[in-house]
């Protein structure tokens, strides 16, 4: 089993390995799933509008009245950008070196990057929102609901867009259990608003992840062993043997068929959520 360092920095590489192929071949600003709304035709050359339409959608609600905001898991630092010159004071929270190299890049001075997990997030500052699009699921539960609620003023809000786990069993990965969230958030002081379920108009992204994996990076990860069996038989042999087992692991987590949109919206949920914080009695 990999250890919660292993995790990171796999999340790390992976973040870093898809914000470069996105933004060169497919001129990619976010790193979010697309939004496939509104007639939007499901195809690859079209993720970059799909993506400009979750973040929409995302700042669409944000409540009357919100002035500050604290991302986290801010992505590219995208949707922050639009923010910022919508008018907003918008804070981000990234562990990410390479990303927050980026986002500074983007932003300049005009937003304060917490360079941390959000479990280890120190500041005397309130904000009047707490957001998380797709990054919630990476936080444990009861400290992302901790902190958010010492990090909001009178009033404030918490923004949740991101995968939930439905309970059932199922081989896709990704999300917390919905039941558990459920159980954390009744005992949390935050009032739901609102509720939106974009499963369906975010499902698609499987399919198209799945299509992308199938027909380009597999064909090609194929033709590079056969390169190599032909000019290093012996000890491409000797390294499918060493590292079985992590590579029928990679094997049944990339190039599995069960990643489908159909098993997406099966085992998993997407929902927009909007909670504010409940004041004392």
């Amino acid at each position: 089993m990999s250890t919660k360092a292993e995790r990171e920095i796999s999340r790390e590489v992976g973040l870093e390995v898809g914000s470069i192929l996105g933004k060169y071949f497919l001129k990619l600003d976010h790193l979010h799933y697309g939004y496939w709304g509104n007639g939007l035709e499901v195809d690859i050359t079209n993720l970059h509008k799909a993506q400009d339409e979750y973040a929409k959608l995302v700042i669409s609600h944000i409540p009357d009245g919100v002035k500050s905001i604290l991302d986290v898991g801010c992505g590219t630092g995208h949707i922050d950008k639009i923010l910022i010159d919508k008018g907003y004071d918008v804070d981000c929270v990234s562990p990410s070196p390479y990303m927050n190299k980026h986002i500074r890049k983007l932003l300049g001075d005009k937003s304060h990057i917490f360079e941390c997990n959000y479990e280890e997030i120190q500041t005397d500052k309130k904000y009047d929102m707490v957001m998380f699009c797709e990054s919630f699921q990476y936080i444990n539960i009861e400290k992302a609901l901790s902190n958010t609620n010492n990090l909001l003023k009178k009033n404030g809000y918490l923004l949740i867009c991101d995968i939930f786990k439905k309970d059932m069993k199922g081989k896709m990965s990704g999300g917390h259990k919905l039941y558990k969230f459920d159980a954390f958030i009744k005992d949390a002081p935050f009032e739901l608003l609102e509720s939106l379920d974009i499963t369906n108009e975010t499902a698609p992204n499987m399919d198209l992840m799945n299509d992308v994996l199938m027909n380009v990076v597999q064909p090609v990860i194929k033709a590079g062993v056969r390169l190599s069996e032909s000019r290093h038989a012996l000890v491409v042999k000797f390294l499918k043997w060493k590292y079985k087992k992590k590579i029928n692991k990679l094997q049944q987590k990339y190039f599995a068929d069960d990643k489908s949109g159909e098993n997406f919206k099966k085992y998993k949920i997407y929902q927009l959520l909007l909670f504010q914080k409940e004041q004392k009695q």
